[in-house]
């Protein structure tokens, strides 16, 4: 039977130390290449924090997988700042493009409940609500419309 171990840790810079060490150390398992292969496969995400799944069988060999980041890790990555607006209906923290909403479905690909792009582009476009994020300089309900009117048709058609 196979140990999971299940962690958030930041990507491209997780270390020994709490919370893989403690997690690890009882399984009896190289944490130093364990360490080594979650910097390795998390790389693409430093600075965010990324929630791993750690297993180790019998003959103590692991197998490391990966998760994405949270949606609003990647969209405050992709706008460049720091966190999102306090109040976010009044003052708004960054501005991204149709480009760059795209390429955050892109790599959540198996998380969003749509089945088109059109719709996880909708999701993506939500939470860029609660950060305080505009879209190519307009807020999402005007965004909304414009994906409604079939503006954005040729970036968003197809499924996931």
């Amino acid at each position: 039977m196979a140990d999971v171990v299940e962690v958030l840790v930041p990507g491209g810079r997780a270390n020994p130390g709490p919370p893989l060490g403690p997690s690890l150390g009882p399984l009896g398992i190289n944490i130093k290449k364990v360490v080594d292969e979650i910097n390795k496969k998390t790389a693409d995400y430093n600075g965010m924090t990324v929630p791993v799944k750690i297993s180790v069988d019998a003959s103590k060999n692991f197998t490391v997988e990966v998760g994405t980041p949270p949606t609003s890790a990647l969209l405050l990555a992709e706008a460049g700042v720091e966190k999102g607006s306090g109040t976010p209906n009044t003052v708004q923290v960054g501005n991204i493009t149709m480009d760059q909403v795209l390429a955050v479905v892109a790599k959540k690909k198996g998380a969003f409940l749509s089945y088109t792009k059109k719709n996880a582009a909708k999701e993506v476009i939500g939470t860029c609500v609660s950060l305080g994020i505009t879209i190519e300089g307009k807020k999402a309900k005007d965004i909304y419309a414009d994906i409604n009117a079939g503006q954005y048709d040729d970036k968003l058609a197809g499924s996931l």
